[in-house]
């Protein structure tokens, strides 16, 4: 398949992602609050490489710069966070006007370059001073996003039309609060099924505040995905691997399609009935403008009866002998086609943005340049499976990279390198990548082809 952007349609959105724990830094600056993930680098053992996102990329006072790098680079949205303790550095009451400047700055900033602003409301930092009372655990939660949601909007909404209410609750509420290896680092059935409630209600609320106050706004919300294949044609497999799949794949976005928590598929699930309140389950649903699909590769998983709950263990890529990344997930472009068309399936989604989609290698700096000739390889054929999602009826509206740069990869540290352009942590020096070289150019003309052929696209 040989092909242009052009065949994307005019309306296509192409972008890049970041999220400001991973590239801000100036964690305590300017009456910045902590966040968990600001105590969490600060356990022994919890980062690899024991870093922090202290300083990060220094976006908070490089951004003028690299705004005026993606305008360079013909990328025509950028999709970042806000802190939420930089607004509100207790969580709730007192609002930070300098939190406040600073996100005025970046937005004006976007539109002054010709950049589209699309923002997500919650990127996994919570405010400290609210998971010391609890957290997403906390039915309070409820009424501190509705504040902070409600002040964001006000405070940018002029000027903001493109909004994601969370960032991956999957991974927030699993990696967070049931496994720990995430901030919080809470662990525990106990902990994970109210957190995930929580969550699934507040994605709806966050949607339903956002429309109140800006009618005309872009609304949607993301979702981590893998496609999840069994490790046999055995029944026990395929049970597992289904198992795996409604916790990884359709826990969060059925509940906001009205269809309920997949419970028969996920028997752990009917815990939920020990937390649902009156009208719980008349408002998990939200009629989003589109859905974010955030995906990086697959999952194959085996029955493996001792593993509580899920009954199955997942094969790593690395005992499957197939092609990895630094993060050691299989290279596996057809799922990302199998993922869109899956999230097509639902009745009720009327758009998709694939709002994540990139992948980590060791990139070094040789003369001034990074060749990253792997990259391209990927954003190709990853690229090439959404254009063939959107020729077979798809409703795929556009495509993000993750990420515009090299960043704090949250427990991994610094040393996955998902950027299309490349940071120097000691420096900040910023070095475009082969493969933000190729997106530039892929955006700028319809010239340039892009082949699910890497070694054929061409000028």
């Amino acid at each position: 398949m040989i092909f242009t952007k052009d065949d994307f349609g005019p309306n296509f959105h192409w972008g890049v992602s970041t999220a400001a724990y991973q590239i801000e830094g100036a964690h305590d600056s300017d009456g910045k609050g902590p966040s968990v993930w600001d105590q969490f680098v600060s356990k022994k053992g919890k980062i690899q490489d024991g870093s922090n996102g202290n300083h990060a990329c220094n976006h908070y006072h490089n951004y003028a710069e690299d705004v005026a790098l993606i305008q360079s680079l013909n990328i025509p949205n950028y999709r970042f966070s806000i802190a939420w303790s930089r607004i509100f550095p207790e969580g709730v009451g007192y609002i930070n006007q300098a939190g406040v400047d600073y996100y005025n700055r970046l937005i004006d900033a976007c539109l002054a370059s010709d950049v589209v602003p699309w923002i997500t409301l919650y990127h996994w930092d919570l405010p400290l001073a609210l998971q010391r009372k609890g957290g997403w655990v906390n039915r309070e939660v409820l009424h501190w996003f509705e504040e902070y949601v409600t002040a964001c909007v006000k405070l940018f909404g002029d000027r903001v039309k493109n909004w994601m209410v969370l960032n991956e609750p999957m991974v927030f509420t699993g990696a967070g609060y049931f496994l720990g290896y995430h901030a919080p680092g809470v662990k525990g059935i106990k902990n994970f099924v109210p957190a995930m409630h929580h969550a699934t209600l507040c994605q709806s609320l966050g949607g339903r505040i956002i429309r109140d106050l800006c009618p005309d706004a872009h609304i949607g919300t993301t979702f981590s995905c893998s496609h999840i294949d069994p490790a046999s044609q055995e029944t026990k497999d395929i049970k597992a691997a289904k198992r795996f799949d409604a916790l990884l794949n359709r826990l969060f976005i059925e509940p906001a399609m009205g269809l309920g928590y997949p419970v028969e598929d996920l028997p752990i699930a009917k815990r939920v009935e020990d937390y649902l309140e009156v009208d719980d389950e008349k408002n998990m649903p939200f009629d989003f403008d589109f859905v974010g699909l955030q995906n990086y590769t697959r999952e194959v998983v085996r029955h493996n009866w001792y593993i509580p709950y899920l009954q199955g263990q997942i094969v790593k890529a690395e005992d499957r002998d197939v092609e990895r990344t630094e993060m050691g997930w299989e290279v596996y472009p057809k799922g990302i086609y199998k993922m869109l068309k899956r999230f097509n399936s639902y009745e009720n989604v009327k758009s998709i943005l694939v709002t994540e989609n990139g992948v980590a290698f060791d990139d070094q700096v040789d003369s001034g340049y990074v060749k990253d000739p792997r990259r391209v390889k990927f954003l190709q054929s990853y690229i090439s499976e959404v254009l063939k999602a959107k020729r077979n009826g798809v409703k795929v509206d556009g495509y993000f990279i993750w990420s515009l740069m090299d960043n704090f990869e949250w427990a991994e540290g610094y040393a996955p390198r998902f950027g299309i352009v490349h940071n120097d942590f000691e420096t900040q020096k910023r070095v475009v990548k082969d493969s933000g070289y190729w997106y530039s150019r892929f955006l700028k003309s319809s010239k340039v082809m892009l082949s699910d052929d890497p070694k054929k696209s061409m000028v």
